[in-house]
């Protein structure tokens, strides 16, 4: 079976979608819809804008997508996706190479695991794109730093900047549930296994810990570049407040000796 994964945009209004497809999904929650055809191919969408299909042709891919476009929210730019082979051989347990899996059995919940995986690969193929654009942005700040020792920035383009980190970092909190497996794996030891030799295979605990550790590093900066701010507005101030009483004494100075 041929796994596609794409990123098509931010978000998917999945409860939206579910209302108005003619299919009823297999599963369904908040953030995941998991559809089976007839024709045992396979498709499953997650809120965080991905679409993963098992064994679809690329006219059904495109028709499809182009459906569930009408359902999302800031479509990505960009191209994001992944593709994997899932086999089976009896003779086998589980045989994992870069982009393929072998198992001795492929049910749903064994299809559901890697599209699920494959789908955060991708999410975090995206997200490690935002931060390390962030991280630049950031790190030309600080180097502008060294080279002028000067601040030049606006306090409207530091708060906007500010809100940009803030909502990647949402995003990768709210929608990317790495460590998280669902319910049937744990209760499952070969699904179990499935998992976390698909995690290791995409590697994603570790890509989680640089983003994570990028967004560390954007945010102490912020905190320095806030106090740049803060002492910028404060040190303004201070000279207002200087001028000002330089002008009063000025004043008071000429309707005394010459008024």
């Amino acid at each position: 079976m041929k796994i596609e994964a794409y990123q098509i945009s931010e978000v998917i209004n999945l409860k939206k979608f579910r209302n108005d497809y003619a299919s009823q999904p297999v599963l369904f929650n908040n953030s995941e819809l998991f559809y089976k055809r007839d024709d045992d191919k396979y498709c499953y969408l997650l809120s965080y804008g991905i679409v993963v299909f098992g064994d679809f042709g690329d006219l059904e891919k495109s028709e499809f997508l182009k459906f569930v476009k009408g359902y999302v929210e800031d479509e990505v730019e960009g191209k994001y996706d992944e593709h994997f082979d899932l086999q089976t051989d009896s003779s086998v347990s589980i045989v994992l190479k870069y982009n393929s899996i072998t198992v001795s059995e492929i049910t749903d919940d064994t299809i559901r695991i890697v599209m699920l995986n494959i789908a955060q690969s991708v999410a975090l193929d995206h997200y490690e794109d935002l931060t390390l654009e962030i991280f630049k942005d950031s790190r030309e700040i600080t180097d502008e730093l060294e080279k002028t020792g000067t601040f030049k920035y606006s306090k409207k383009e530091l708060l906007k900047f500010i809100g940009r980190t803030i909502n990647i970092k949402n995003s990768i909190i709210d929608n990317l549930y790495i460590f998280d497996a669902p319910d049937s794996v744990w209760e499952n030891e070969h699904l179990e296994r499935i998992d976390r030799g698909l995690k290791k295979t995409f590697d994603l605990k570790m890509r989680y810990q640089d983003i994570d550790y990028k967004l560390k590093i954007v945010q102490d900066n912020l905190t320095l570049f806030t106090d740049l701010l803060q002492n910028r507005e404060s040190t303004r101030l201070e000279w207002i407040v200087i001028i000002l009483i330089l002008i009063e004494v000025f004043d008071i100075f000429i309707k005394k000796f010459l008024g």
